[in-house]
Parts: structure tokens; sequence; C-alpha cells
């Protein structure tokens, strides 16, 4: 019985001895110079053999075949006659071989931008035509994808299909005639740590997606920090149904365990009524999250095998504070690591004491390693506050601003910020003289606060955060006020203009159940939250749009806004103490200044 080998460790490991862990791992990887994660896996092929590394319903790799495929891939970049810095753009649903693809062409120096699989035309074309790329490889069952964007695109890429999908040349096919043999010191490319490795896209809610630059030295560190955090090894598997083209699905979760010898289980997208079944079918001991998946769990029915599986760990980030401890409880989920981090951030934070809604903390004797602050914001303007010495200012502990990461100088080897494929994106993060004359920050876009321990705490983005009546009203901590009542299933908060009104009147589009009352949420939130947050107008609806990673979405439906002519499903807005139905004739009220709001 593999429960007589792998016993599940106990829940709350040391602290000190965590961190301490993640420390001496990444130090590890990133001591040898030039010694990437695509070269490192040819080492852990040696080392590993026919353990398995990458497992899927459509393919398995063992370590020893990992090694091998990237390296037939490397050999296909060469014959290719790609140089150091070209690109490579890569469309390809969640599957071993795609990291088999990205492993062996960045280890000849060329960059792979991974594509989102949700887009397509314009949208597509656009995150294709931002990196340039010398190739671009599409899965078969993905073509009518790319296709729809070919209008778009000047047609200098040269195009190949993973799997028959017509007359495009085949690059599985081609891979499958090269020798898989360990590389030549003639194909051997020297390729430094801070090289260029891939091109991850942004997921935000709003706007055309940028291509953050993720060098090797990157990659190797989130690597080896996870598995530390972690404490990853040869016995564990971690279930991974997040995509593979955004940073934690793709090198998060799968070179944290890769690195210790562990396997990971790629499902091809998240199914809530899968999950547990494939937990326990796979024998899983870690799994990884985001954003609302959690939620998206304890909102189904009951699972036969919801607590038979042998989890012993889930990471992730995007936990919210109310789901927190139902979902651990519920599922019988050990240890809960929460992170936070972003693709192209230069500075992260660790939830290792299980703090129920803290997003983590830097302990004092690794704060040198993490130089982050947090300083008042005007919304406003849209940028931090300044004083009469131009400098911005620190919040106190409890008060919420932006929080920012100094940017490495020089020679420094911490809060590096890597920016995008495009400088002048890149520009738009940096926030110049800070705290002092010539220092550079980097700005993450995300309102936090710190409590007097000194765990961070996520409050909002800075775009969805909006004033209404002289106050600042952060949709997120609405949205947690709001989901804490019976009967929400989901909780979309964001700000609308009103004819007559300055600022934006909060409104909440819900998810509900039969459990659902509206006078009763009225009531709660009238205890939860001061009057100026508490939302204008409620729309219901049968669901609610979100990212590929669960994030959720509100440009759409702040565009819509209240009106009943546009806006499917019931209205209301409170009127006089009370929701009440949002029609026809209290919208031309509403237009003409005829309601108190």
């Amino acid at each position: 019985m593999i429960e007589a080998i792998l016993p599940r460790p106990p829940a709350g490991p040391s602290v000190n001895k965590t961190w301490l862990r993640a420390l001496e791992t990444t130090g590890r990887l990133t001591a040898v110079p030039g010694r990437t994660l695509p070269v490192l896996i040819d080492d852990l092929g040696a080392q590993f053999g026919d353990a398995p590394a990458l497992l899927s319903d459509r393919e398995c790799f063992t370590y020893a075949q990992l090694a091998v495929r990237a390296r037939q891939y490397a050999r296909w970049a060469l014959g290719a006659g790609l140089q150091p810095g070209d690109g490579v753009a890569l469309l390809m649903p969640n599957r071993p071989e795609y990291l088999a693809i990205w492993l062996g062409i960045a280890r000849t120096g060329a960059v792979v931008a991974l594509l989102n699989t949700n887009l397509s035309g314009p949208s597509l074309a656009h995150g294709i035509a931002i990196v340039a790329p010398k190739h671009v490889i599409v899965a078969a069952e993905l073509m009518a994808r790319f296709e729809s964007a070919q209008p778009h695109l000047d047609g200098s890429a040269e195009v190949w299909s993973h799997g028959d999908s017509g007359d495009l040349r085949r690059i599985d096919e081609a891979v499958n005639t090269l020798s898989g043999a360990p590389l030549t010191a003639e194909e051997e490319r020297p390729v430094a740590l801070s090289d260029r490795a891939l091109l991850i896209y942004t997921s935000g809610t709003t706007g055309l997606p940028k291509a953050a630059n993720v060098s090797h030295h990157r990659v190797l560190m989130w690597s080896g920090w996870f598995a530390g955090m972690m404490g990853s090894g040869p016995g564990d598997r971690l279930y991974n149904c997040l995509p593979m083209y955004h940073s934690v699905g793709g090198v998060v979760a799968v070179g944290g365990v890769l690195v210790n010898g562990g396997a990971v289980v790629l499902k091809e997208k998240f199914s809530a009524r899968e999950f547990w079944s494939d937990v326990v079918r796979w024998d899983c001991t870690l799994f990884q999250y985001i954003g609302e998946l959690c939620r998206y769990l304890l909102n189904v029915p009951p699972h036969p095998d919801e607590t038979r599986h042998r989890l012993r760990l889930a990471c992730g980030n995007g936990l919210r504070a109310e789901v927190w401890t139902p979902f651990q409880e519920r599922f019988a989920i050990p240890q809960i690591l929460e992170f936070y981090a972003a693709t192209e951030g230069n500075f992260s934070l660790y939830n290792v004491e299980g703090e129920p809604g803290a997003i983590g903390r830097i302990p004092p004797f690794l704060s040198h390693r993490f130089p982050a602050a947090i300083v008042r914001f005007d919304p406003e303007v849209g940028a931090p506050l300044r004083g009469e010495d131009g400098f911005c200012i620190p919040c106190s502990r409890g008060e919420a601003g932006e929080a920012i990461g100094r940017i490495a100088s020089g020679g420094e080897a911490v809060g590096r910020f890597e920016g995008y494929s495009a400088a002048s994106e890149t520009e738009k993060k940096v926030l110049r003289n800070v705290l002092e004359p010539g220092d550079a920050w980097f700005r993450t876009g995300d309102l936090m606060r710190q409590d007097e321990r000194g765990f961070y705490y996520f409050v909002d983005r800075v775009g969805d955060t909006f004033r209404w009546k002289g106050e600042n009203v952060s949709t997120g901590e609405v949205a947690a006020a709001i989901s804490a009542c019976p009967g929400v299933i989901e909780a979309n908060v964001y700000g609308v203009a009103v004819p007559g009104a300055d600022g934006k009147a909060g409104m909440a589009a819900l998810v509900v159940d039969q459990a659902f009352d509206l006078a009763a949420l009225r009531a709660a939130l009238a205890e939860r939250l001061p009057a100026y947050a508490r939302p204008v107008f409620i729309r219901i609806a049968k669901d609610l749009a979100i990212t590929e990673t669960f994030k959720q979405k509100k440009q759409d439906l702040a565009a819509e806004g209240f009106d009943p002519a546009v806006v499917a499903g019931a209205l209301y807005v409170d009127d006089a103490g009370a929701y009440a139905p949002l029609d026809g004739a209290m919208f031309a009220r509403i237009a003409a200044g005829g309601l108190r709001l």
C-alpha cells in the first residue's frame, strides 16, 4: 500500500524551517552558472530515470523520457536555424508534451511565448504580434482558433501543426525523426541564467495582454522556492488543472515538484465534477489552486472521494477568508500554503503559518530579500499619493494602500524587475523617486494592508477601487461581505456612473440559490458595511464571466450599468432603505436625478 510508503506528514511544520528550506533549495538550483532548468532536466532524467515525471490521460513521461523528448525539440530548434533571442509562439492545451516543447526550445537560447488557449481572432493575433515569433506551433485541436487570428497577422512566422490539421507541416513528425541522445559539445549553446526563457502573458481583467519577460533565473527561482515551501519530494504527486500558459500552472506547479523528483498530474482544464475522483485516482498528495477554484468546489454537492484523498497540502493564491476554513474542514486538507506573487512582479509573500485570509508575510530575518512597502493611493488620479516633499507616503499598519517592491540596482540579487516585451509597457510599471531620491519601485497595482503581526491582506486591484460619497470603496471587501450572506454563490462588485452624481455608485452582480433573500442581504450589509460601501444596485445573473485564471471580469458588467433595457436578468436599486425592482420607470427617475442615492 502506498499509505505505508508515504505517511501523511503533520500539519504546521516549523515556519523558520520552511523558509530556510526554500532558501537552501533556490541557492542550490542557481549556484551553477548556465545550469538552466532545461539543462537540469537532463540531470534529473539520469537521476530518477523511469520514475514518473508528468502524468495525464493523454500521455505520460518518465524523467528519462521527458529529458529525451526535450532534447529532440532542442535539435529541432537548432535545425530550424533559431538564434538566441528568437521567438517561438506555442498554442497548445495542457499535456506533458507542452513542457517538453518549451524546455527543449529554450535550451537553445530561443524564447517561447506561451499563448492563451482561450483567445481567438484579434486578441490572439495581438498576443502573437507583440512578440514577433519566427515560428508558431499550434495543436491540431486549436487550429481553428489560430486561423481566426491569421487575417490579422503579417504572415512572417512559419506555422507548424502538432497533430494532423491538413496541409501544414507537422512538428511532432519532424521531432520524431531526431535523436534524443545528450547534446554534443558542438550542439550545446551557452545560455546564461539572465537570458530570457519565456514570454508569459498577463491575465488581467481589462485591456489587451502584455508579454512579461521571464528569465531562466526566474524559472529556477520559482521552481526552487516552491519546492522548498511545499517540501516536495520523490513521493509526491501534484494535481495541476491550471493552464500551463500561466506562470503558476506552467512553471510554479511543475517546476516546484520536478526539481525534487516528484510527479505532476496534468489535467487539461478544471472540472469541479471530476476534481476529487481525479485526485484519488492519481493518488495525489499536493494540488495547486488559484482564484475561485476552491469556492467552486465548495459550491458543488458532496462527492464520495472528497475526503478519501491523500492530499497533505494545497498551494495557491486568491483563497478568500470566508472560503478558507470551510474549504479546509470539509475536504480535510491538512495544510494550506497561500502566497502572493505576479508573473512580472519583483517580490513575493508566503503564508506559511496558514493564517486564514492572509496572503503572506515576510519574516524579519528575510526582510532584506523582499524589499516591499505599502504606500497611500489616490483613486481619483490612479497613482500613489505624494507628500509636500514629493515622496510617496508609507501607510501605517492597518491602512490600505498600493503594494510596491523596490527594484534592484546594479548587481543586487533581489528585487529584479524583468519587464515586458515592449519597453513602453515596462516603464508604466516603474515608480521613481518614491522614498528617496533616485530610487525605483515596481507598482503591483494591488491594494493591501498589513496587520500588527506583519501579515499582508489583499484588499483590491487599483482599478477596482472607486470613490462614492467622498469615500474610497474596495470592491473586494464589499464582495467578501456579500459572499458571507446566505444564498449568495458568487458576487462581483464594481462601480457605475450615475447621472448627476459625483464618483461611482456600487453595483453587485450576484449568482444566488433558493436560500437568497434580498431583504436579508440588505440587513446583513447594513451591519457589516458603512452606508457609502453598500451596493446601490443589485443584478441577479445566471453566471459570472471569469478569466482563464479564475479572475472576475468587471469591464463588461460596468459598461452595461443598470439600464434594464440593456441588462438581462433582475435588477434592483436601494430606494429609501430597501432594494426595489429597477424597471424602465425607475431607471428614468434615476436618470432625471429623482432618486436619493
